[in-house]
Parts: C-alpha cells; structure tokens; sequence
C-alpha cells in the first residue's frame, strides 16, 4: 500500500515542468544530497521543504505567479533554493550579474520587473544606492543577517509552511530570464519556459552522461546560462551540486574539494583550465573520482586542450552555445578526446563538435543561404531548446529570430562530418588590408608559444591597413621574453596578414564573471 501511495503521490504536479521534478526528487531520493556549500548539506527532501516554505511566505505577501524574483548573488546554497521557487510557485526568476556598476544593476532590476529582490549581503550598499529608483521592487530578502526595511532570509523560511503549495504550473510557463553577457550591448533577457528548460536539461544528461549519485563541482556563477544549465542536469538523475561560494576561481580549492568531496564532473572555462593546468602542484592531488571535464563559454585553445588531456587524462568534454540557444547547441564528446581519435583526425580538437540531439545547425552567407562545407559563414541554430525572445524586446527578437532560426553572431564552418568549427564573433573579426583576420586562428599560434598563458587579439585602427592586428599577452609567472621574439614566432607560424603586428604585455586581461575575455575593455583601454 506504501509503494502503491508513493506512485500515486507523484502525479501530483504536471509532466514536464521543474515543480514535478523537484517534488519527485523529494519522494524517491528524500535524504540523498542534492546541493552541498561549505558546512551546509541540504537533501531532496530538505530541499522540496525549504523551497515550499518560500513559496508559501511569498504567496502570504501577494507575490503571484507570473511575478518575477530577482536574484542578485554569487553561489551559495540559498540561489537554486529561490530558483526552485520560482521554476514550483510560477514565478520568473531573473538572474542579475553581480559584476554591475549601481546603474547597470538598476537597469536590469527594473527591465526584469522584478517585485521581490533576493541579495547577498555584499550587494547591501550598491542596494540602498538604487533602491528609491525602484518603480516595481517591492521586497527586498537578505541572504545574511538583517538590515534595515530588508527580511532575513532565514528567518522568513522559518515562518511559512513546508505544505506543498496550490499552484498550477504548466510546461508553457515562463520560469526564468537570463541577461545576455552584454559584451557586445547592452544586456537583454533571453526568457525560457518550463518546457524549454526541461528539453535543454534533459538534452545535456544525456550528452554528459549524468548517472545517479555523480557529483557535481559548481564553480561557474550561477547567474550565467553555463552556470545555471549545468546544476539541473545533475539534480534531473539524483546527483548532488557542490557549490563553491566564491566570487572568483581559486584553483587550490577546486582541486581539494573534487579530492574531499569525490568529485565526478566538474564545469570550466577556458580561463579556469589556465589556472588549474598551471597550479604548481595539481599533480599531487588525488583526483581518480573525476569522471568528466566541461569546458564551454569561450573557445579552448588547442594547446591549453592537449596540456590538460596530459595532466587529467581524456575526460573532456566541449558545449557551444549561446544564453539564447538553451545553451549548448553542440558537443564535442569524450571519445574525441582520446588519442587515437586526435591521431586520426588531427583536427579535432579545434572543433566545437556536432549538433546535439534535437538541434539543427546551418552555415549561411550574408543572405541566408547555405555555404558548403569549409566555408566561413554565420552559424544559425533551429531547437526546441531555443529561448522563448528577449524579455519585453519584440523588435529585437526579431532580428535575433528570423523563422525559428537563432543567428548567433558567430562565424563558423563546418565539415564533412558534421563537426561545427568557430572562427570568431562576427563583430571581432579584424579587416587588415582587405583580408579577414579571425583572432581566435592568431590566438591558437600564440598559445603555442611556451611562455604564452593568456592571449586576446583584437584589431585597431591603422592609417594604411585600416586595420592592423594587435595582440595582448600574459606571460606564465617568473617568464621573460621580448615582444620581438613573440612576433617572429607568430610570423614563423602563420600568413604574414594575420600575424600581430604589435605585441603587447599584460599582467592580467580583463574578464566577465564566466571567465570569458572582455574585448571590449581591451579596446576602449587602448582607444582612450
């Protein structure tokens, strides 16, 4: 009779939305760990209670379906709680970049709509800056202890109830908007449903291979479309989500948690794999429970690729996409990775993959039209993952839309098997003497460099070429070497058009929360 209850408790919410799969969890995996951060372990159970507690405290405050939470925070275990709310009691959750200046911040605050705002208490200050502009905030909820006119997020668990809430959610609902990296624009919210969020990860178990039980090492901000897609395919299958809370990557404490806490999968970007490949003692961490390595968000060069498959072994995996697109679009699996595969196809590895289950992928021209294989056009992606539009952007949307095809931006081309190979953004690629120039190719040549870490190439304004190619470099720590030397090296190795023209040297570059580098910066530095 027990088992028989159990079952028929279960149909309890709609098929295909976040609120069956989070109520299911709590019934068939009621104490396994579905989030742990520092000390704190909350299970399915814990987390089904603590999420039906919000739920009902809002609902006692007049907060609706269809209203919107914002989310302004770096990981910890209180963000997929608030989103958990949101994707059981019909909200919107609106996940705000915590890197903003106070005017960036208010403006995607009151575009999202947001009438209850969930912060962490580092964002107190540049709160109470903005707040009085606020036209549709209504609540404010602090995640550490109280301040004046905002509710302790503790405290506000503890007065509800953990009832299963009477709300109706459907797959058709929207559940989340997620703002756009902004480096190319101002930031737009990319708006998902509950059935394009459930297909996106559905989709990316199984392209990952999630089993239960797998652990799952969150280190990419959870506001960002990588971040976020990544936690759900693990809490999908019963695995748990080991959060990091840290505003930045610390590579030490990556390596000795995926040791303490047998880590089995873990989500990086490019940037992230530079620091952990050279961590001067990454050898000596025990690391045999790493079962996969996701990199995404930016292109891996090559040569960063090879030095972490000598120090991990072929565990990686590589997703392509967009905070429009779902996101991943595309997969490079692990058997790519394998030696005899990178022997036979010695280019692999430049490769962003192929299309993935229920994606369409097209190479077109300017006007739409296909392109062959080997020529560079723009990418443009058709699935059902797809992002609903741009929140309250029709116009927009329809220039990012056009009949169900996403145009990403992107250059690329594919090959004759189907492998999808990015050539750079359509807005970074440099024209030098009537020749097109795509940095990513001149980044590839200088992480060859053995005392390269990190590289950007951007064009600049030249009188003769128009445009010349211009390159900033990170040396790996304690080197020394001529900007000459650099430029010869890119000259021995590539066309003379596409080599630097000038070198410079950098401590560090500038990047976004994802890790991915900001251009942008680089030439509004240069250009004052």
């Amino acid at each position: 009779m027990q088992g028989k209850y159990v079952l028929k408790e279960l149909s309890r919410y709609r098929l295909g939305t976040f609120a069956d799969l989070i109520y299911r969890n709590a019934i068939l995996y009621p104490e396994a760990e579905a989030f742990v951060c520092s000390a704190e372990r909350i299970s399915f159970r814990r987390f089904n209670e603590r999420v039906n507690r919000l739920i009902n405290g809002l609902g006692a405050r007049g907060i609706r379906k269809g209203d919107v939470l914002g989310i302004l925070s770096w990981n910890r275990n209180e963000y997929p709680e608030v989103f958990g709310a949101a994707m059981k009691g019909g909200y919107i959750a609106a996940h705000l970049n915590p890197r903003l200046k106070s005017e960036e911040l208010l403006h995607q605050i009151e575009d999202s709509m947001a009438r209850v705002l969930f912060i962490g208490g580092e964002f107190v200050e540049v709160i109470e800056t903005i707040r009085h502009q606020f036209t549709r905030t209504e609540l404010i909820i602090l995640f550490d202890p109280p301040r004046e006119n905002m509710s302790e997020y503790k405290t506000f668990l503890q007065g509800n109830s953990p009832d299963e809430p009477d709300v109706d959610v459907m797959e058709d609902d929207p559940v989340t908007i997620l703002y756009t990296s902004g480096t190319t624009g101002i930031p737009r919210g990319a708006v998902y449903t509950h059935r394009q969020k459930m297909e996106s990860t559905i989709s990316k178990a199984l392209d990952i291979g999630v089993q239960f039980g797998d652990r799952h090492l969150v280190v990419i901000p959870m506001f960002h479309v990588g971040g976020d897609s990544h936690i759900w395919p693990f809490f999908l299958t019963g695995g748990c989500n080991v959060v990091i809370p840290s505003a930045s990557f610390d590579p030490e404490m990556a390596l000795q948690t995926i040791e303490k806490e047998q880590i089995t999968d873990i989500h990086i970007v490019p940037t992230q794999l530079v620091s952990l490949i050279n961590f001067p003692s990454v050898r000596e961490f025990e690391l045999k429970t790493l079962k996969r390595v996701w990199y995404a968000a930016s292109p891996m060069p090559v040569e960063i690729i090879k030095q972490g498959l000598s120090i991990f072994g072929p565990i990686f995996m590589q997703g392509y996409g967009q905070t429009e697109s779902g996101p991943h679009a595309t997969v490079l699996k692990q058997a790519n990775h394998t030696a005899a595969e990178i022997q036979e196809n010695p280019h692999v590895l430049e490769s962003c993959g192929q299309p993935c289950l229920g994606v369409h992928i097209r190479i077109v021209d300017e006007k739409g039209d296909d392109l062959e294989a080997g020529q560079i056009g723009e990418i443009i992606i058709n699935s059902r993952r797809n992002m609903t539009g741009y929140w309250n952007k029709p116009r927009e949307t329809e220039d990012a839309v056009k009949d169900g095809w996403l145009y990403t931006g992107d250059m690329g081309y594919c090959d004759q098997r189907g492998f999808i190979y990015i050539a750079d953004r359509k807005k970074d690629m440099i024209v030098t003497g009537g020749e097109n120039v795509y940095p990513k190719e001149v980044e590839e040549i200088l992480y060859r460099h053995p005392l390269v870490m990190e590289a950007a190439v951007i064009g600049i304004p030249d009188p003769y070429w128009v445009e010349s190619v211009h390159a900033v470099v990170v040396l790996k720590e304690g080197a020394q070497v001529a900007e000459k030397d650099i430029l010869d090296f890119c000259k021995e190795n590539i066309a003379s058009y596409k080599a630097p023209k000038t070198i410079e040297l950098v401590e560090s570059l500038p990047k976004s929360p994802q890790g991915k580098v900001l251009k942008k910066e680089i030439r509004k530095r240069l250009s004052s």
